[in-house]
C-alpha cells in the first residue's frame, strides 16, 4: 500500500523539482542586477550551438523570456502532466525520460529545420510534444477522448503555422512566439508515442513468449 501511494506521487514530485529549477534559472537571470548570466550561457542559440555548445540544445527549455512567460508554461506542464496521470503514475521514470528526450528532440528539430531561428527559450515546444504523446497514449488504451484531444492540438498549430500566435500572448510574454517550436514539439511527441507503443509491444510479445 505504501509503495504504491509512494509511486503515485512519483510524477509530481519530477513536476516539483522542474518547476522550482526553471524558476531558479529564472531568478538568476533577473537583470536588476543578475546573479549569473544564465541566458547568456544556456539559452538556445544556433550560432553557438554550431560551434559545439550542444548542451543549449536541451537547456534552452528551461529558460524564459519574463515571469509570464514562465507562470503560463509551468501551469501547463502541471495541467498536462495532470490530465494524463494515469500514464505516468506507476512508472514515473517514463515521464522523466520522456521529458529529456522531448527537451533534447526540440532542439535537434529546431536545429536542423529552421537554422533562421537564432533564438528560443521556454517549455512550450515540449509541452505540445507532451500533449500529443498523452493524447496518443489515451488512444492506445482505448480512450475516446485521446481522439479529441490529439485532433485539437493538430489543429492549434496548424492554425498557428498559418496564421501565427495571437498578438495578446507575443505582447504578454515580450517576445514572438515560435510557433516553429510548436510544430517540432508536436511531430516529436507523436514519434515519442509511436516508439513507445513499439517498445512495449515488442516486450509484452517477448515477455508472452
Amino acid at each position: 500500500m505504501l509503495a504504491r501511494q509512494s509511486n503515485a506521487v512519483g510524477p509530481y514530485h519530477f513536476l516539483v523539482v522542474i518547476s522550482l529549477l526553471c524558476i531558479a534559472l529564472f531568478a538568476a537571470d533577473i537583470p536588476t542586477p543578475a546573479i549569473l548570466p544564465i541566458d547568456h550561457y544556456l539559452s538556445y542559440q544556433y550560432d553557438n550551438i554550431s560551434q559545439g555548445e550542444i548542451w543549449r540544445l536541451i537547456t534552452g527549455n528551461v529558460l524564459h523570456t519574463n515571469l509570464w512567460h514562465l507562470l503560463m508554461n509551468l501551469a501547463g506542464f502541471w495541467v498536462i502532466v495532470f490530465l494524463h496521470e494515469v500514464h505516468y503514475k506507476r512508472h514515473p521514470e517514463k515521464l522523466v525520460l520522456l521529458f529529456v528526450c522531448l527537451c533534447l528532440l526540440e532542439g535537434i528539430g529546431l536545429y536542423l529545420f529552421y537554422p533562421g531561428l537564432k533564438a528560443y527559450v521556454g517549455l512550450s515546444g515540449m509541452l505540445h510534444g507532451l500533449f500529443a504523446f498523452g493524447a496518443m497514449m489515451d488512444i492506445r488504451k482505448g480512450y475516446y477522448s485521446g481522439y479529441l484531444l490529439l485532433v485539437g492540438v493538430i489543429a492549434k498549430v496548424a492554425y498557428e503555422q498559418y496564421f501565427g500566435a495571437t498578438e495578446s500572448i507575443t505582447e504578454l510574454i515580450n517576445a514572438r512566439v515560435a510557433t516553429e517550436s510548436h510544430l517540432v514539439g508536436l511531430i516529436c511527441g507523436l514519434l515519442c508515442a509511436l516508439c513507445w507503443s513499439v517498445v512495449a509491444n515488442r516486450f509484452k510479445y517477448n515477455k508472452l513468449s
